[in-house]
């Protein structure tokens, strides 16, 4: 049965993968999913659902009842993913004589691109903390950290206190799949840290047990992602930024403002930890100001 093969297929993810407790959540959730579709389909419990119940036709009708649901191509396309990886897994394991799925086509994706802050936006955004408190001292480290290294919400969240030496210029992350980078962040970044550890993380941890996180929330335990997301949210409203902001658009807005101001795509690649050249090619894109600037310079009729 194909739910018994569920669970060693999670544990093959974590260990011999090194895949992160995210990763291993919505690969859960996107296999779950899948069954308890297969379930209906055949009047079924979960755990009844047959081997050969996965198949071309069963995965193409998911994915039509996904698209009826209103999912986003990128979405179907990271469940199919997931279902790819597991079948993988079950041919290694003997389970499947074959790869039931292999002729099933990933949705076109559609060509967004990444939405970013321009350099006076992000200045606005990094000057909204009101660093005459210690959460606005916390709060104005996280911002910068984020801007002036590129780094992942949750490689930020993961940072603990000895992964930053105020003496140099890169700080340790732990990216995805575990692996550890070292990350530059900048005068500026360096210096907002050095503030937040000397004068406002001891005020957040107070009595509390010794905790290793850099950043602390008002209970001195770690910061976790959705926090950063809703502090983000609050300097949005605050700086009166008429956009959507994510500490994912700060990353954006990192790998755009090196590329555009000259920087190749390999190091911006090494930077943000990208395993494929083609995952940074998305960030080269052209503002406005650019199109403008090279219309203007080489159009004949401009």
């Amino acid at each position: 049965m194909l739910f018994s093969h569920v669970e060693g297929f999670l544990n093959h993810l974590r260990i011999e993968k090194s895949a992160s407790p995210l990763t291993i959540i919505s690969y859960r959730t996107d296999l779950t999913q899948f069954l308890d579709f297969l379930a209906e389909c055949n009047e079924l419990t979960r755990e009844e659902i047959p081997n050969q119940a996965l198949n071309h036709k069963s995965v193409r009708e998911y994915l039509a009842s996904l698209q009826d649901d209103g999912l986003s191509r990128s979405t179907m396309a990271r469940k199919l993913a997931s279902l790819r990886s597991f079948v993988k897994y079950l041919c290694r394991e003997n389970v499947l004589a074959g790869n039931p799925i292999a002729a099933v086509a990933t949705p076109r994706q559609e060509k967004k691109l990444p939405r970013f802050l321009y350099p006076v936006e992000v200045e606005v955004l990094l000057n909204a903390p009101d660093i005459s408190r210690p959460v606005g001292k916390r709060d104005r480290a996280i911002l910068e950290t984020l801007y002036c290294s590129g780094v992942r919400v949750s490689e930020l969240t993961g940072m603990d206190l000895a992964d930053f030496d105020p003496d140099e210029d890169f700080t340790r992350v732990k990216g995805k799949g575990n692996k550890e980078r070292l990350v530059p962040i900048g005068s500026r970044a360096r210096e907002a840290l050095q503030v937040y550890i000397k004068l406002a993380r001891p005020c957040l941890l107070k009595n509390r047990q010794p905790n290793d996180a850099l950043f602390l929330n008002q209970y001195g335990s770690r910061l976790s992602p959705r926090s950063i997301r809703n502090l983000i949210n609050k300097y949005v409203e605050k700086a009166a930024l008429n956009q959507k902001v994510s500490p994912h658009t700060l990353r954006h807005s990192f790998a755009t403002h090196l590329l555009n101001a000259g920087a190749d795509l390999r190091s911006v690649q090494e930077l943000l930890g990208h395993v494929k050249l083609s995952t940074t090619q998305i960030y080269t894109h052209l503002t406005r100001d650019d199109i403008q600037r090279i219309f203007n310079k080489s159009h004949p009729r401009r």
